[in-house]
């Protein structure tokens, strides 16, 4: 399985310490967010999940991680409510994602 930096989304060897791409120790030694995932593409795992619990009924969350299609549908159907609740659920799925899973499935728009 890849190991990513938490801060630049550099894919790193097993052994590595240190980013080679940005310089953070990423190391036993660092400190590990949960939520500081940022894909190379620039989409932060904690923006994602949090348009999704707050946004989520509109799509922003889908806009954002560049499903267009996907957000238009929200958009259209959002005057029913259904978007908001499946928006919540996808917001909680995206912010309890591991960092390797969020990169490699939205890592590479």
């Amino acid at each position: 399985m890849a190991k990513f930096c938490s801060n630049c989304g550099a894919e790193l060897s097993e052994d590595q310490e240190v980013c080679l791409k940005c310089g953070v120790l990423v190391g036993g030694k660092a400190k590990k967010d949960p939520f500081a995932a940022t894909a190379p593409n620039g989409k932060s795992k904690m923006v994602a999940g949090l348009f999704g619990i707050l946004l989520g009924g509109f799509g922003i969350h889908k806009f954002y991680l560049g499903q267009t299609g996907l957000g238009v549908v929200y958009l259209l159907f959002c005057w029913t409510g259904i978007p908001s609740i499946i928006g919540l659920i996808e917001g909680i799925l995206l912010l309890t994602m591991t960092d390797a899973d969020f990169i490699e499935k939205y890592g590479k728009n």
